[in-house]
C-alpha cells in the first residue's frame, strides 16, 4: 500500500500545514503512503479569512496536479475541518481520486440554527472515510448518520469517543477508558489504513 497511494493532505481554516496538529497527522499518514501536505492561497499570504469555495477548489485541484507529477500514485484526499470538505469539492472535478478521507468533517456551522452543508456529500460517488468526535459540535453524530442514509457514494465512519473537533479525547474521557490520546490517535490511523487497503488501484 505504501509504495501506491499519495495522500494529499489539506489543512483546516485556522491553521496552516506547518501547525502542530498537521505535522503530527502528516507524520502517521506517511505510515501509509506518501503525505503531501499544503495550504491554501490565503494561509499562504498571511490572510485570515478563507478565499471563496471556487478558489479554494482550483488551489486543491493545482496542489493535486503537482503532487502527481512529482510522486505518481493512486491519488487520496485527506483533510482536517474544511480542508476535508473542499476536498468533497474537488473531488467532484477529479475522476482519479480513489478515496477520501475527513477528520472532523464540518457538516454545519458553529450554532444550532446553521444549515446543514450536506450537499456535496450528496453528490459524491468517491469512496469516504469520517474520522468524527463525539464532542465535535460541527457535526453531531446524528446529523451525519442521516445524511449518510442517503448518499450514493460508500461511506465509513470512525467515531473518537469524548473527542472535540481535532479529534482531541477529553480527560475524562481518557481516564474513564484507561487510556492515552496517542492510543487514541492509533486506533485511529488503524481505521485510516483499514479504509484505504480497500480502495482500488
Amino acid at each position: 500500500m505504501s509504495d501506491r497511494l499519495l495522500i494529499l493532505f489539506a489543512p483546516g481554516a485556522g491553521a496552516p500545514s506547518t501547525s502542530a496538529w498537521m505535522k503530527a497527522w502528516t507524520k502517521r499518514l506517511s505510515e501509509l503512503g506518501t503525505a503531501v501536505p499544503f495550504d491554501y492561497p490565503y494561509m499562504r499570504e498571511g490572510r485570515k479569512a478563507p478565499d471563496p469555495l471556487p478558489r479554494l477548489i482550483a488551489a486543491h485541484r493545482e496542489a493535486a496536479a503537482k503532487a502527481v507529477a512529482a510522486k505518481g500514485g493512486t491519488l487520496v484526499f485527506a483533510g482536517k475541518s474544511m480542508g476535508s470538505r473542499v476536498g468533497c469539492h474537488a473531488s467532484l472535478e477529479e475522476p482519479n481520486v480513489a478515496a477520501l478521507v475527513c477528520f472532523g468533517y464540518p457538516l454545519k456551522g458553529a450554532g444550532k440554527k446553521q444549515a446543514i452543508r450536506d450537499e456535496v456529500l450528496l453528490a459524491l460517488r468517491t469512496p469516504i472515510l469520517f474520522v468524527q468526535g463525539t464532542r465535535d459540535p460541527l457535526c453531531p453524530l446524528d446529523m451525519l448518520e442521516s445524511v449518510r442514509a442517503k448518499m450514493k457514494a460508500p461511506s465509513t465512519l470512525h467515531v473518537v469517543s469524548g473527542g472535540d473537533h481535532s479529534l482531541n479525547v477529553s480527560a475524562a474521557a481518557l481516564k474513564a477508558a484507561g487510556e492515552t490520546q496517542a492510543q487514541s490517535d492509533a486506533r485511529v490511523l488503524a481505521a485510516v489504513r483499514e479504509f484505504l487497503t480497500k480502495v482500488p488501484g
